[in-house]
């Protein structure tokens, strides 16, 4: 049987670098900062609540659009967190993750030969999802080291077929963060065009040196025109667990009901509603959460400087990259294979991020890890510059 008897959205893809150098990693014994999660356990007291809820509480169907304590919830804590006022019964749904979420959106928003522009670096399972929908790829290039889109750029990508625009902020892999100003600048493209956005905003929380995290939904022409993706997971580092929200106005809401009931219908109750009960937790948890990260960050920075590498600025997510050009480096990929065979230490190249015309020099670390992991990367690492 040949590849051509299958979707070929699909049967065409390569195993994904993320495996590739996890793999690597196991096989060599490499200390992998490719993988994207924290080694730590989680926040003690949402466990408990997960594992009691299992318990004695319900194990059967939850209502499709998720349990209404945890969309409730939701609603308050983007109120409380970001200012954003929501209807809990008309513009929140619960989702099986965040990916789950960007699928159900893009298959609810996009007609056949729709154009959707999407950013690169992009999170890899963008532009599958967006193919299989039956939308049009246009590309926007980011660059380090600000990784920013000017009007210039928007209007290159922005056509009268424009849909629906695919935005990751905090941006991964870049461990950007985009002003207010560049996203009232998208904000006049989508109203002028008639278009949506599906914003990504998985990394909410993980935003450093005390900037705010700006919400799409916060954007006058944005606030309709907006489906809004978070992810409990990232939130409460509790990646497995794969709960994520879509908050959006009544109009794009619905729709994206009849899109979610025919991929997961619904989440485990026990799940939701230990979500629930995180997301209610005093604000000094988020803010320490934040300060541990960012204690992370600077740690591994300080030792990756003091190495002499090229450092890139991080203003959230896990990431931290570097620039291998002053190495006299020229691909991202070689560089990494060589970096996880004789250094033991496994990174990802940016260049996977990208779907064409790929920054080749950037490579990207994962600080969400103990310090000993960290402490014992950086001894490997001496090795790299000879």
């Amino acid at each position: 049987m040949t590849q051509s008897a299958f979707n070929p959205v699909f049967s065409g893809l390569p195993t994904t670098i993320f495996e590739v150098m996890s793999k690597r990693a196991r096989e060599t014994g490499a200390i992998n900062l490719g993988q994207g999660f924290p080694d730590g356990p989680g926040p003690r007291d949402v466990l408990e609540k997960a594992a009691d809820a299992v318990i004695n509480g319900w194990n059967q169907y939850p209502p499709m659009p998720g349990l209404t304590e945890l969309r409730q919830a939701v609603a308050t804590h983007y109120a409380a967190h970001q200012g954003v006022r929501l209807d809990w019964e008309q513009e929140v749904m619960v989702t099986s993750g965040a990916t789950e979420a960007i699928a159900g959106a893009l298959m609810a928003l996009i007609r056949p030969g729709d154009e959707v522009i999407l950013f690169q670096p992009m999170y890899d399972a963008y532009l599958p999802l967006v193919l299989r929908a039956g939308g049009v790829p246009r590309f926007v290039r980011l660059e380090p080291p600000q990784w920013r889109f000017d009007e210039a750029m928007l209007a290159r990508a922005f056509t009268d077929k424009t849909r629906v625009v695919l935005l990751n902020n905090p941006l991964n892999p870049a461990a950007s963060v985009m002003p207010r100003e560049d996203l009232e600048l998208l904000g006049r493209f989508v109203e002028k065009h008639d278009a949506y956005v599906i914003s990504d905003e998985v990394w909410e929380h993980v935003v450093f040196d005390a900037k705010p995290h700006v919400s799409l939904l916060s954007i006058p022409a944005l606030r309709n025109r907006t489906v809004k993706i978070g992810s409990a997971g990232k939130i409460f580092s509790l990646t497995g667990w794969k709960v994520g929200f879509s908050c959006a106005a009544p109009e794009l809401f619905r729709v994206l009901t009849k899109a979610h009931q025919f991929l997961t219908f619904t989440t485990p109750p026990n799940l939701q509603s230990a979500v629930a009960y995180g997301l209610q937790k005093e604000r000094d948890y988020f803010t320490a959460m934040r300060a541990d990260l960012e204690r992370s960050r600077d740690r591994f920075t300080k030792g990756l400087m003091d190495l002499g590498f090229s450092v890139l600025p991080s203003a959230g997510t896990y990431f931290v990259n570097i620039d291998i050009t002053p190495l006299g480096e020229t691909d991202d990929v070689d560089f990494c294979m060589r970096l996880v065979n004789e250094h033991g230490v496994a990174a990802i190249p940016v260049s996977a991020f990208y779907a064409e015309d790929a920054v080749k020099t950037v490579v990207r670390f994962c600080f969400a890890k103990g310090d000993a992991v960290l402490d014992g990367a950086l001894e490997r690492l001496k090795g790299v510059r000879g």
